[in-house]
């Protein structure tokens, strides 16, 4: 998420009210999660396990609980609780807006787009031209629809990330400021959840082909001319390089890749990144035709065991 313009160190601490270490006048440019920061950024660790990675990081803010070295050309917010403050800061530069009509005045349609009765258009959303959005869609605030785009009854753009800390008195929700971009010639289909970025992006690729009732978590990337088919689930910050294919029943855990032209069998569940241009099966899902001749094996092992016995 950037900021509508620059603003100092000093300037993002008086707003959560914490103090910081740098220069009052850096600049600091925006807000992200750490698998997608900037120069400019600021991003927040809460635990010492993340502290490295997180001061590592392209971003040149650190928001965290523990006065630490800062690394040279970057600054830090200290704070005693990041979670609750990155949260303030993105109730404050992407506050929640309510809507007054079914399409909202702020959002822009392009021609020839069809966009049924019943169907929920928010606060600043863009949909290209030659589109059909059928009824009973819900289409949250910020998310951007390319050309030649087909969304079927029921799929909602832009639901909040499910993404929580565990706390004494239950789960603290981290709020969700991002959007759903959508490119060209994408085919959504019926019942669909794609849930829009924690600050950035979650994103389906030009070309690419969703049956119904899918699930796709925030910030996750779908790349080009892929196909993905009925009751899959992939989970945030996963990137699904182009040209691959999830056929039903897929469930993909959070934060890895699937590579290029890579095929996932029905039912599969991939716990670890696959390279592309090969063919998965099984839970955790490995090649294919490994897979297979595992599984030979498994219901030959009454009459292996019978010709031991034999012997």
């Amino acid at each position: 998420m950037k900021f509508p313009k620059p603003y100092t160190l000093e300037e993002i601490a008086s707003l959560i009210d914490t103090e910081f270490i740098g220069a009052s006048d850096f600049e600091v440019l925006g807000m992200n999660e750490i698998h997608v920061v900037e120069p400019g950024d600021i991003v927040f660790v809460d635990h010492p396990k993340y502290y490295d990675k997180a001061l590592n990081s392209p971003a040149t803010i650190v928001l965290i609980n523990k006065v630490v070295d800062c690394p040279k050309g970057k600054a830090l917010l200290i704070s005693d609780d990041p979670f609750r403050d990155f949260n303030k800061l993105t109730k404050h530069f992407k506050p929640f807006v309510a809507s007054n009509a079914s399409i909202s005045e702020t959002a822009t349609i392009g021609e020839n787009t069809v966009i049924q009765p019943n169907s929920f258009v928010g606060n600043n959303v863009k949909i290209g031209n030659n589109c059909l959005i059928h009824s009973n869609v819900a289409i949250y605030d910020d998310c951007i629809i390319g050309d030649n785009v087909t969304i079927h009854a029921g799929t909602i753009l832009g639901a909040d990330a499910f993404y929580y800390k565990k706390r004494p008195e239950g789960f603290d929700k981290l709020v969700s400021g991002g959007k759903v971009v959508v490119e060209n010639n994408v085919d959504i289909g019926s019942s669909c959840t794609i849930d829009r970025g924690v600050t950035g992006d979650t994103t389906i690729g030009e070309g690419s082909k969703l049956d119904n009732q899918i699930q796709i978590g925030h910030d996750t990337v779908i790349g080009k001319k892929c196909l993905i088919a009925s009751h899959t689930g992939i989970a945030g910050c996963v990137v699904v390089e182009d040209e691959v294919t999830l056929w039903g029943q897929v469930g993909v855990i959070s934060g890895i890749t699937i590579g290029k032209g890579a095929v996932v069998y029905a039912q599969s569940g991939v716990a670890n990144s696959l390279e592309g241009g090969k063919t998965y099966f099984g839970s955790p899902a490995v090649e294919a035709r490994a897979k297979m001749k595992e599984l030979a094996t498994i219901k030959n092992m009454p009459s292996i065991l019978k010709k031991l016995e034999n012997k």
